[in-house]
Protein backbone atom coordinates (compact mmCIF):
# COMPACT_ATOMS: atom_id res chain seq x y z
CA UNK A 1 0.00 0.00 0.00
CA UNK A 2 1.50 3.36 -0.56
CA UNK A 3 2.40 5.62 2.01
CA UNK A 4 1.64 9.04 0.47
CA UNK A 5 0.04 11.24 2.50
CA UNK A 6 -3.60 10.81 0.58
CA UNK A 7 -3.33 7.15 0.93
CA UNK A 8 -6.53 4.95 0.72
CA UNK A 9 -8.49 4.22 4.44
CA UNK A 10 -8.66 1.62 5.99
CA UNK A 11 -12.45 0.65 4.94
CA UNK A 12 -14.13 -2.85 4.90
CA UNK A 13 -14.39 -4.14 0.99
CA UNK A 14 -18.19 -3.44 0.40
CA UNK A 15 -17.58 0.54 1.77
CA UNK A 16 -14.60 0.31 -0.39
CA UNK A 17 -16.43 -0.63 -3.52
CA UNK A 18 -19.21 1.84 -2.51
CA UNK A 19 -16.85 4.85 -2.44
CA UNK A 20 -14.95 4.00 -5.70
CA UNK A 21 -18.37 3.46 -7.88
CA UNK A 22 -20.30 6.69 -6.29
CA UNK A 23 -16.57 8.92 -6.50
CA UNK A 24 -16.42 9.58 -3.47
CA UNK A 25 -12.68 8.67 -3.37
CA UNK A 26 -9.49 10.88 -4.36
CA UNK A 27 -8.28 10.74 -8.00
CA UNK A 28 -5.04 9.14 -5.73
CA UNK A 29 -7.36 6.74 -3.93
CA UNK A 30 -8.96 5.20 -7.18
CA UNK A 31 -5.50 4.91 -8.16
CA UNK A 32 -4.75 2.51 -5.35
CA UNK A 33 -7.93 0.57 -5.77
CA UNK A 34 -7.55 0.14 -9.43
CA UNK A 35 -4.49 -1.48 -8.91
CA UNK A 36 -5.87 -2.78 -6.18
CA UNK A 37 -8.52 -4.89 -8.51
CA UNK A 38 -6.00 -6.86 -10.20
CA UNK A 39 -5.20 -9.15 -7.57
CA UNK A 40 -8.61 -8.67 -5.09
CA UNK A 41 -11.53 -10.83 -6.09
CA UNK A 42 -13.28 -10.31 -3.55
CA UNK A 43 -13.21 -6.39 -4.30
CA UNK A 44 -13.62 -6.74 -8.31
CA UNK A 45 -17.04 -8.79 -7.46
CA UNK A 46 -18.16 -5.93 -4.51
CA UNK A 47 -17.67 -3.18 -7.41
CA UNK A 48 -19.52 -5.37 -10.01
CA UNK A 49 -22.49 -5.38 -7.55
CA UNK A 50 -22.41 -1.76 -6.97
CA UNK A 51 -22.85 -1.19 -10.51
CA UNK A 52 -25.31 -3.71 -10.81
CA UNK A 53 -27.71 -2.01 -7.72
CA UNK A 54 -27.27 1.63 -9.16
CA UNK A 55 -27.84 0.59 -12.88
CA UNK A 56 -31.07 -0.52 -11.14
CA UNK A 57 -31.95 2.36 -9.47
CA UNK A 58 -31.24 4.65 -12.63
CA UNK A 59 -33.33 2.43 -14.91
CA UNK A 60 -36.18 2.85 -12.44
CA UNK A 61 -36.49 6.39 -12.98
CA UNK A 62 -38.89 7.67 -14.80
CA UNK A 63 -37.43 9.51 -17.98
CA UNK A 64 -37.38 13.46 -18.06
CA UNK A 65 -38.01 15.69 -20.35
CA UNK A 66 -35.12 17.44 -22.71
CA UNK A 67 -32.80 18.91 -20.04
CA UNK A 68 -31.77 22.11 -20.31
CA UNK A 69 -28.92 22.75 -22.75
CA UNK A 70 -26.54 24.11 -19.63
CA UNK A 71 -27.10 20.20 -18.68
CA UNK A 72 -26.12 18.78 -21.58
CA UNK A 73 -23.37 20.69 -21.71
CA UNK A 74 -22.08 20.02 -18.04
CA UNK A 75 -22.35 16.48 -19.11
CA UNK A 76 -20.31 16.78 -22.30
CA UNK A 77 -17.23 18.54 -19.98
CA UNK A 78 -17.50 16.28 -17.11
CA UNK A 79 -17.07 13.25 -19.64
CA UNK A 80 -14.32 14.53 -22.02
CA UNK A 81 -14.58 13.66 -25.46
CA UNK A 82 -17.56 11.02 -25.17
CA UNK A 83 -20.34 11.97 -27.42
CA UNK A 84 -23.63 12.38 -25.18
CA UNK A 85 -25.37 14.85 -27.20
CA UNK A 86 -29.15 13.89 -26.31
CA UNK A 87 -30.89 10.69 -24.58
CA UNK A 88 -30.89 7.81 -26.91
CA UNK A 89 -32.42 4.44 -26.60
CA UNK A 90 -31.75 1.62 -23.95
CA UNK A 91 -29.27 -0.21 -26.41
CA UNK A 92 -27.41 3.09 -26.90
CA UNK A 93 -27.54 3.48 -22.94
CA UNK A 94 -26.48 0.18 -22.96
CA UNK A 95 -23.06 0.47 -24.57
CA UNK A 96 -21.82 3.37 -22.95
CA UNK A 97 -22.06 2.17 -19.24
CA UNK A 98 -18.64 0.87 -19.56
CA UNK A 99 -17.27 4.23 -19.98
CA UNK A 100 -19.41 6.09 -16.88
CA UNK A 101 -18.27 3.90 -14.67
CA UNK A 102 -14.63 5.41 -14.17
CA UNK A 103 -15.50 9.16 -14.51
CA UNK A 104 -15.38 9.89 -10.83
CA UNK A 105 -16.34 13.51 -11.86
CA UNK A 106 -19.70 12.10 -13.62
CA UNK A 107 -20.45 10.10 -10.18
CA UNK A 108 -19.60 13.30 -7.94
CA UNK A 109 -22.02 15.24 -10.02
CA UNK A 110 -24.72 12.44 -9.41
CA UNK A 111 -23.71 12.42 -5.99
CA UNK A 112 -25.00 16.36 -5.46
CA UNK A 113 -28.34 15.45 -7.03
CA UNK A 114 -28.60 12.85 -4.10
CA UNK A 115 -27.77 9.55 -6.05
CA UNK A 116 -25.52 8.95 -3.24
CA UNK A 117 -28.17 9.00 0.08
CA UNK A 118 -30.72 7.43 -2.59
CA UNK A 119 -28.87 4.60 -3.21
CA UNK A 120 -27.80 3.49 -0.08
CA UNK A 121 -30.67 4.17 1.46
CA UNK A 122 -32.95 2.48 -1.06
CA UNK A 123 -30.14 -0.71 -1.29
CA UNK A 124 -30.39 -0.93 2.07
CA UNK A 125 -34.39 -1.27 2.49
CA UNK A 126 -33.97 -3.98 -0.40
CA UNK A 127 -31.81 -6.18 1.76
CA UNK A 128 -28.92 -5.88 -1.06
CA UNK A 129 -26.06 -5.26 1.13
CA UNK A 130 -24.87 -7.78 3.97
CA UNK A 131 -22.81 -5.25 5.74
CA UNK A 132 -24.35 -1.79 6.35
CA UNK A 133 -21.59 0.87 4.75
CA UNK A 134 -19.36 3.77 6.06
CA UNK A 135 -20.50 6.28 6.49
CA UNK A 136 -23.26 6.38 9.24
CA UNK A 137 -24.67 9.47 8.09
CA UNK A 138 -25.26 11.17 4.75
CA UNK A 139 -26.24 14.77 3.80
CA UNK A 140 -26.56 16.98 0.79
CA UNK A 141 -26.37 20.95 1.30
CA UNK A 142 -28.44 22.74 -1.46
CA UNK A 143 -29.33 26.44 -1.71
CA UNK A 144 -32.37 27.73 0.39
CA UNK A 145 -33.38 29.77 -2.93
CA UNK A 146 -33.25 27.48 -5.63
CA UNK A 147 -32.45 24.49 -4.10
CA UNK A 148 -29.07 24.22 -6.19
CA UNK A 149 -27.43 20.77 -4.83
CA UNK A 150 -23.54 22.01 -4.27
CA UNK A 151 -22.29 19.92 -1.24
CA UNK A 152 -22.15 15.74 0.15
CA UNK A 153 -21.09 15.08 3.45
CA UNK A 154 -20.04 12.12 4.44
CA UNK A 155 -20.12 11.58 8.33
CA UNK A 156 -19.85 8.77 11.38
CA UNK A 157 -18.83 9.29 14.60
CA UNK A 158 -15.34 7.10 13.67
CA UNK A 159 -14.11 8.36 10.75
CA UNK A 160 -15.35 11.84 11.29
CA UNK A 161 -17.37 14.25 9.11
CA UNK A 162 -16.22 15.68 5.44
CA UNK A 163 -17.30 18.30 3.44
CA UNK A 164 -17.47 17.71 -0.85
CA UNK A 165 -17.94 20.13 -3.05
CA UNK A 166 -19.94 18.93 -6.07
CA UNK A 167 -20.38 22.16 -7.39
CA UNK A 168 -19.19 25.27 -8.17
CA UNK A 169 -19.36 27.89 -5.71
CA UNK A 170 -18.69 31.78 -5.58
CA UNK A 171 -17.41 33.48 -2.53
CA UNK A 172 -17.80 37.61 -2.37
CA UNK A 173 -14.47 39.41 -2.07
CA UNK A 174 -13.70 39.42 2.03
CA UNK A 175 -16.31 36.90 2.83
CA UNK A 176 -16.27 33.35 3.83
CA UNK A 177 -18.54 30.20 4.40
CA UNK A 178 -18.52 28.66 7.87
CA UNK A 179 -19.47 24.96 8.42
CA UNK A 180 -21.80 25.12 11.15
CA UNK A 181 -24.44 21.52 12.81
CA UNK A 182 -26.76 21.26 15.34
CA UNK A 183 -29.49 18.62 16.45
CA UNK A 184 -32.52 18.98 17.90
CA UNK A 185 -31.47 18.11 21.65
CA UNK A 186 -28.30 20.73 21.28
CA UNK A 187 -28.06 24.37 22.97
CA UNK A 188 -27.22 25.82 19.65
CA UNK A 189 -25.14 25.32 16.84
CA UNK A 190 -21.26 23.72 16.90
CA UNK A 191 -18.83 25.79 14.33
CA UNK A 192 -17.32 23.29 12.57
CA UNK A 193 -14.42 25.80 10.47
CA UNK A 194 -13.95 27.88 7.10
CA UNK A 195 -14.04 26.23 4.15
CA UNK A 196 -13.19 28.14 0.77
CA UNK A 197 -15.21 27.39 -2.50
CA UNK A 198 -14.27 24.06 -3.77
CA UNK A 199 -12.28 22.61 -0.60
CA UNK A 200 -13.18 19.71 0.81
CA UNK A 201 -12.91 19.93 5.05
CA UNK A 202 -12.77 16.88 7.27
CA UNK A 203 -14.00 17.70 10.49
CA UNK A 204 -12.83 14.84 13.80
CA UNK A 205 -15.78 13.89 15.97
CA UNK A 206 -14.17 13.10 18.91
CA UNK A 207 -15.50 16.48 20.56
CA UNK A 208 -18.55 16.62 19.60
CA UNK A 209 -21.97 15.52 20.74
CA UNK A 210 -22.95 12.18 18.54
CA UNK A 211 -24.06 12.38 15.18
CA UNK A 212 -27.81 12.23 14.80
CA UNK A 213 -30.48 11.79 12.35
CA UNK A 214 -32.00 14.65 10.88
CA UNK A 215 -29.37 16.47 12.32
CA UNK A 216 -28.82 19.84 10.24
CA UNK A 217 -25.65 20.94 8.55
CA UNK A 218 -24.85 24.26 6.97
CA UNK A 219 -23.11 26.65 5.56
CA UNK A 220 -23.22 30.68 6.45
CA UNK A 221 -21.80 33.14 4.58
CA UNK A 222 -19.48 35.62 7.25
CA UNK A 223 -17.01 38.32 7.22
CA UNK A 224 -13.20 37.43 6.81
CA UNK A 225 -12.21 35.35 9.87
CA UNK A 226 -15.90 33.88 10.74
CA UNK A 227 -18.82 34.92 12.74
CA UNK A 228 -18.20 36.64 15.91
CA UNK A 229 -20.87 34.99 17.87
CA UNK A 230 -21.96 31.42 18.39
CA UNK A 231 -23.93 31.44 15.77
CA UNK A 232 -24.37 32.20 11.87
CA UNK A 233 -24.15 35.77 11.52
CA UNK A 234 -24.90 36.04 8.02
CA UNK A 235 -26.98 34.59 5.91
CA UNK A 236 -27.39 30.67 5.30
CA UNK A 237 -26.10 29.68 1.80
CA UNK A 238 -26.50 26.01 1.75
CA UNK A 239 -28.58 23.80 4.13
CA UNK A 240 -29.28 20.17 4.72
CA UNK A 241 -30.50 17.27 6.98
CA UNK A 242 -28.72 14.05 7.92
CA UNK A 243 -30.01 10.98 6.62
CA UNK A 244 -29.24 7.55 8.29
CA UNK A 245 -27.42 5.15 5.99
CA UNK A 246 -26.28 2.53 8.17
Amino acid sequence: MSEKQDKIPDLDVQTLAGEYVLGTLTAEQRVEVQERLAHDPALRKAIDAWRSRLLTLTEMAEPQKTPPPRLWGRIDRTMGTLPFTQPGGKAQRLKRRSQWWDNAGLWRGLAGMGLAASAILTTQLLGQIPTPPAPAFLAVLSSPENHTASWVIQASNLRGIELVPVDKVEVPLGKVLQFWTQADDWEGPISLGLVGPGQTLNVPTDRLPPLQPNQVFELSLEKAGGSPINKPSGPIQFIGKAVKAG
